[in-house]
């Protein structure tokens, strides 16, 4: 196996679970909505937001914020964007220094690497400035593929991409979306780590404490 897959938030990256809910609560306010209705909404609405269903982010927020009753001006839409991007440019930019590392060992062992991402449209855009893209092959972003995990396609886009089997495949995951057992069942060696979240308490198969122990289980 020299094709490895990872996925991105709570993987590679802290989730930020916490920062999102403020982030959501102040983008509703902002947008001149109840809050708390707004992040309800916004959360249920987490597949089309991962599959591009509503636009770029301006439009989704408009549309989400008009769900909840409201009528946001242009002005509203973007103070709600800028915050939200924010959030996005600091999660992406806090990958650890040894998950780094990591992926650098892989790469310079010949392993071929691609990201298989949950992501909405605004941290796809801010993907290439991150830490992490040189390091990485392929991307299968479920806003641009219209598939997200735990569907096939959006796993079976990044094999194409790196001309791999899926049995070819490792892929490393926290297990959120169930994306732990969609992998094992495409004929994925599928690992979870624990380094930013225990997402799938459940999962009996291989898990690691950190992104940085695969050049322990695997050879880079």
């Amino acid at each position: 196996m020299k094709v490895l897959l990872s996925d991105l938030f709570s993987t590679l990256i802290p989730g930020g679970d916490s920062e999102r809910d403020v982030v959501n609560s102040r983008m509703g306010e902002l947008l001149g909505v109840d809050p708390v209705e707004f992040q309800r909404a916004f959360d249920a609405a987490a597949y089309e937001r991962f599959i591009g269903a509503y636009g770029d982010l301006p439009a989704t927020l408009r549309l989400i914020a008009e769900s909840c009753g409201g009528a946001p001006t242009d002005e509203q839409v973007q103070e709600a964007t800028s915050l939200r991007r924010t959030l996005s440019q600091r999660l992406l930019a806090a990958a650890p220094a040894t998950t780094l590392s990591t992926l650098a060992a892989f790469r310079a062992a010949g392993w071929r690497i691609g990201l298989v991402s949950n992501i909405t449209a605004e941290t796809q855009l801010q993907w290439q400035q991150s830490p992490l893209a040189p390091y990485f092959d392929a991307t299968a972003f479920s806003a641009e593929v219209g598939a997200a995990k735990p569907e096939p396609a959006i796993y079976l886009t990044a094999c194409a991409a790196l001309g791999a089997h899926p049995t070819d495949c490792v892929y490393v995951g926290d297990g959120r979306d169930n994306e732990l057992s969609a992998a094992a069942a495409l004929g994925m060696h599928t690992i979870r780590t624990l380094e930013h979240a225990n997402s799938a308490p459940a999962w009996s198969g291989p898990s690691i404490r950190s992104y940085a122990d695969l050049r322990d289980l695997l050879t880079p």
